[in-house]
Order: C-alpha cells, then structure tokens, then sequence
C-alpha cells in the first residue's frame, strides 16, 4: 500500500513539475515560434502554372524575372510516345510566338512554341537522351526550357480550369 501511494505522489511530482518547466528536449526558440500566429503567406498566384491555346505552359519563377516552360499533359497525351525533342540554344533571344523547339512522337511533330519574349537561360538536357519523360511527367520534372523574361506576355493565358475546360470544348 505505501509503495503504491508514493509511485502515486511522484507521477503527480512530475506531471506538475512538466508543467511549469519546459521540455530540456524541445528547443525553446522552436515551441514559441509555432505558438505565434502566422503574419504572412506566400501568393498561389507566384506559383500558379499559365497555359496556352497552343498546349505550352510556363510558370513565373518567385522572383518574376525567368519562367519554367514545357507542354501540357493533355499534349502530351495527344501526342503518343515521345521519340525525339529539339530544344532550344541556350542564350537564344526569342519572341512572343516564336518556335523555340519541337517534339516528335510515333504519332506527329509539334512545335514548342513561347508564349513570351525573353532569352533562354537553361534546357531540360535530360528530355535529350530519354524524350520518354514527356510522357511521363510533362508538367513537372519534364520541363523544356526556362527562359529569362523581358516582357510579360500579351497572348491569352489561362488558368488549370479554364485550361481544362478549353481542351474539354476541343
């Protein structure tokens, strides 16, 4: 009986102990930065991919000054399987419009073309020797080329669901 009533005292020592001291396995600085609210929040907008009529689409970079490019999934599907990409030279200077590349698959052929004005700035090397990612991943990992931005684009750009609803229509 005495040995239960003590364990009983020290589990109360304890627990009442913990809760005036802090947890020596917690970083301090941490527990009171998670207990502060939140005072900003990155924009969606900054990360928000674009599409085009023409099946591209590109993603402003946080700073605005270079997009990421590459062709929608629905592309790509339409395409088949990818066999070969040309890509565009590094530190090209192109145009709104302007045909930058191409994709080929068992299909067809089809231009990449740039929905803004800029200069290239870095290629997707690895779409060189396995075109196949296209196929797999044409919205991510898939990217064709990044291009540093002089402009911003004046043609029509559409959001995921007005995209969706755009190839939807087609």
């Amino acid at each position: 009986m005495a040995t239960r009533s003590s364990v009983a005292r020290a589990a109360r020592q304890l627990t009442s102990a913990a809760a005036r001291r802090p947890s020596p396995f917690v970083c301090q600085r941490w527990a009171q930065a998670s207990q502060k609210q939140r005072l900003f929040s990155v924009s969606a907008a900054l990360k928000e991919k674009k599409y085009t009529e023409d099946h591209e689409w590109i993603e402003m970079s946080a700073d605005g000054k270079t997009c990421t490019l590459g062709i929608s999934e629905y592309a790509a599907k339409a395409l088949g399987d990818v066999v070969y990409i040309e890509l565009p030279q590094i530190e090209l200077d192109v145009s709104e419009g302007d045909a930058i590349g191409a994709v080929e698959s068992v299909k067809s052929a089809s231009d990449i073309l740039t929905p803004i004005s800029g200069t290239v700035a870095e290629v997707n090397s690895d779409l060189e020797t396995t075109p196949g990612n296209i196929n797999k991943d044409p919205e991510g990992n898939a990217w064709i080329a990044k291009i540093t931005v002089s402009g911003k684009p004046t043609g029509k750009m559409m959001s995921k669901s007005e995209y969706t609803e755009f190839t939807e229509d087609a």
